[in-house]
């Protein structure tokens, strides 16, 4: 079983990778989503995103980082994820799942799963410019409205050369709205032979099982399920009990780069307070603490709060 920690635009930053892969149960990260528009993009820009590049593109707990790139014009793709490829990433993720509407009025994201030729041709440019040893994969999601091109999107993303593809199982319509519908992941999977990763809707153990049985797949992407609950990998991979809130508590206090960032920096109490919204579905005390610290601003006050729980 391979399980992903899956890209989350403005939550999942190399810090929370760094985090969530020190307490464990990750084969790979798949960084935010590289938007790529008509130029190639200099180098710091991937290291912004991904400074894990400086070190032979791991997080410091040893995982590999695959940078993903996010556009619709081909050639313009290509030459990014060569150069993604060139800095040490781990192969190249295209994003076809994103629901933002900002990203679907550019013809980004999801809006490009109503267009399976225009599938075809970016992965079809962006596998010929990639070496061949490095993987070239997809995340896409069922459809944009509905879900009747699922299949024929996965047979042109396999016909031009992805090496994996990603599903998460609603469409861009469903957004985050429960069910996820794991059964058409396998209607995919059984037309596909190029592995297939379930995404979607994993809270816990029992989901994760079901997911494994509906879907066909073993393998798993983790998002919103491993910020509500960070061991989750573990939970799932090694039958862990679910993380005590007295060590959640540890991570909070170490988290979100305060020590990077120190009290000037609104980096801190804006993504602590975004994580404790996440935790509130496991943990009652988040909610508790969020609410402390709601109307604070100063770094060094949440801090103190946290460390006083």
């Amino acid at each position: 079983m391979q399980i992903i920690l899956a890209p989350m635009e403005g939550v999942v930053d190399h810090i929370m990778r760094d985090m969530l892969t020190q307490i464990g149960g990750f084969d790979l990260c798949v960084t935010e989503f590289v938007r790529v528009v008509d130029l190639l993009l200099p180098a710091r820009v991937f290291y912004r995103l991904c400074p894990e590049l400086h070190n032979d593109g791991r997080t410091p707990a040893g995982v590999p980082v695959k940078v993903q790139l996010l556009g619709q014009e081909p050639q313009c793709l290509a030459e990014n994820a060569a150069r993604a490829i060139e800095l040490g990433s781990h192969g190249v993720d295209l994003n076809f799942g994103c629901p933002a509407k900002m990203v679907n009025k550019h013809k980004g994201g999801a809006a490009l799963l109503r267009e399976t030729a225009a599938l075809f041709n970016i992965i079809s440019v962006v596998r010929q410019a990639v070496p061949k040893e490095h993987p070239v994969t997809a995340k896409i999601r069922l459809g944009y409205e509905d879900k009747s091109l699922a299949i024929d999107n996965a047979l042109a993303i396999e016909a031009a050369g992805a090496s994996q593809l990603v599903v998460h199982a609603r469409t861009k319509v469903e957004g985050y709205k429960p069910p996820a519908y794991w059964d058409w992941i396998d209607k995919i999977r059984q037309q596909v032979s190029i592995p297939v990763i379930a995404n979607g809707e994993i809270w816990n153990l029992a989901d994760a099982k079901q997911c494994q049985q509906q879907s066909g797949c073993d393998d798993l992407m983790l998002g919103r399920g491993v910020l509500s609950l960070p061991n989750l990998a573990q939970v799932i991979r090694q039958k862990q009990q679910p993380m005590p809130w007295v060590q959640m508590q540890q991570q909070l206090s170490a988290y979100s780069g305060y020590d990077v960032f120190g009290d000037q920096n609104q980096y801190f109490p804006n993504r602590i307070k975004q994580w404790l919204r996440y935790l509130s579905r496991e943990y009652p005390q988040a909610q508790e603490m969020f609410a402390k610290i709601r109307a604070l601003k100063s770094a060094a006050e949440i801090r103190q709060i946290l460390d006083q729980q």
